[in-house]
């Protein structure tokens, strides 16, 4: 992190009984073909250390599992067993099942802590606090938490008075998922036209183990180019010969991108002032040999007895 953004942890909460989705794990349910724990991992890839509070699994990123004692004990408790082992002066404080949280996340809340607070946190639309989607500073939250008489079984609710804490309102990112129809919500938001794009690429990076997004945009616009350019199919094709000569001769996505929007510049050049004006090297010939193509299937039509004239002649003469 930078100086704008200072160095963090996380602590994701994935220890829940889940009982209004029947006692499944919540934290492998999928949402856009990733299960809620990845996605919620993705949104930390900036923190120095991730802690996890729940029964351990596979992960593609490295974690630190810790469990709350006795399991089972609540999320109070879980944010408990979690904060000793942060490291980080700051530590966000996530629960698993909110799909959309991204590595913005944490770097607004971080963004927007004041000097002398001891933490910020997320609102709902309804104005309600929500503790698990938040950034504390680390000795704050521990002697709050050190100074309960209790964590076991305590609604989180009884940390906050403790602590003095700046508030952000009506954050999208609190969207939770405590019953399949609210996991189906969350299905259908991700397939909708504005977010689909974003959704798709970042499931695909993370399946790929690439950085979600990178050279996206360079990217996208060399297949725009490319199909403006040449024709449609090309784009698709082209995004792929980027990505095999970036692997092949060790260059990035961007530059190999930006020979292939010169390219199709060239491309394009040629066949505009090539056939259209003639003033390139060779254009007039291809106009007029285009020309020539013309006046050559007029005169098959001609012999065939397809001219305006029909099939008597030319004119509607008799031949």
């Amino acid at each position: 992190m930078t100086a704008d953004h200072p160095a963090f942890d996380a602590i994701v909460l994935a220890g829940g009984a889940a009982r209004r989705l029947g006692g499944v794990d919540k934290a492998a349910v999928t949402v856009g073909g990733r299960p809620l724990l990845e996605r919620v991992l993705d949104a930390c890839r900036d923190a120095g250390r991730t802690i996890v509070v729940g029964p351990p699994r596979p992960t593609r990123r490295p974690v630190h599992w810790v469990r709350e004692d006795p399991p089972g004990g609540g999320p109070l408790a879980a944010l408990a067993a979690g904060a000793v082992h942060a490291t980080a002066p700051l530590v966000a404080v996530l629960a698993t099942d909110l799909p959309f949280l991204t590595p913005a996340t944490a770097r607004t809340l971080i963004g927007a802590l004041p000097p002398a607070a001891d933490g910020v946190l997320f609102q709902d639309s309804e104005g309600r606090d929500q503790p698990l989607t938040a950034v504390y500073r680390t000795a704050a939250l521990r002697a709050a938490l050190g100074a309960l008489p209790a964590t076991r079984h305590a609604p989180l609710r009884t940390l906050l008075p403790a602590l003095d804490l700046h508030r952000l309102a009506g954050a999208s990112t609190t969207f939770d998922c405590d019953t399949w129809a609210e996991i189906a919500t969350a299905r259908d938001r991700i397939k909708e036209h504005g977010t689909v794009l974003d959704e798709w690429i970042a499931a695909a990076a993370t399946e790929l183990d690439i950085e979600p997004g990178e050279h996206r945009t360079v990217l996208l616009d060399a297949a725009r180019d490319v199909a403006h350019a040449v024709a449609r199919p090309a784009a698709p094709l082209t995004t792929f010969l980027i990505g095999y000569a970036a692997a092949k001769h060790g260059i990035t996505p961007a530059e190999a991108a930006r020979r292939v929007t010169a390219l199709a510049a060239r491309w394009e050049a040629e066949k505009d002032s090539g056939e259209d004006s003639g003033k390139t090297p060779g254009g007039e010939a291809v106009r007029q040999r285009r020309d020539q193509d013309g006046q050559g299937q007029e005169g098959k039509e001609t012999a065939a007895g397809t001219s305006p004239g029909g099939p008597e002649g030319k004119e509607g003469h008799p031949a």
